[in-house]
């Protein structure tokens, strides 16, 4: 069954702010690639994160932060962001952040979809 992939608009927004091609379009292919079997990619992450899981992207550098929701059969794609651990710029610590202030899960919906987006739900 496949799921369909939405991105959170802080997410929407860290995708857009790479500046390099290739590793946007790396980011883009590993995020479609959670519509087959999410559930059983990356790992469950703890404490202010349960409930989100996360996958490696771009080798071991960058990560991508979702959440599931089975009723909809939705992966939603709250951050994407390079790992750097103690850096107050790492993906874990800014997530956590947005936790803290309720908004990791906002849902972007924009009035037009653009191809070179990694969002992967049919119009």
């Amino acid at each position: 069954m496949k799921w369909n992939v939405r991105l959170s608009i802080p997410a929407e927004n860290q995708w857009l702010g790479i500046k390099d091609s290739r590793i946007r379009e790396q980011i883009r292919r590993r995020i479609r690639s959670l519509e087959d079997n999410p559930e059983q990619q990356g790992k469950p992450l703890g404490e202010e994160l349960y409930g989100y899981r996360s996958v490696k992207a771009v080798g071991q550098r960058y990560r991508v932060i979702y959440k599931l929701n089975d009723i909809e059969v939705l992966v939603l794609v709250v951050m994407v962001g390079i790992r750097k651990d103690g850096d107050k710029k790492d993906v874990y610590m800014l997530a956590k952040k947005l936790a803290r202030l309720g908004l990791l899960d906002l849902i972007s919906f924009p009035e037009s979809e653009s191809d070179n987006k990694p969002e992967t739900t049919e119009a």
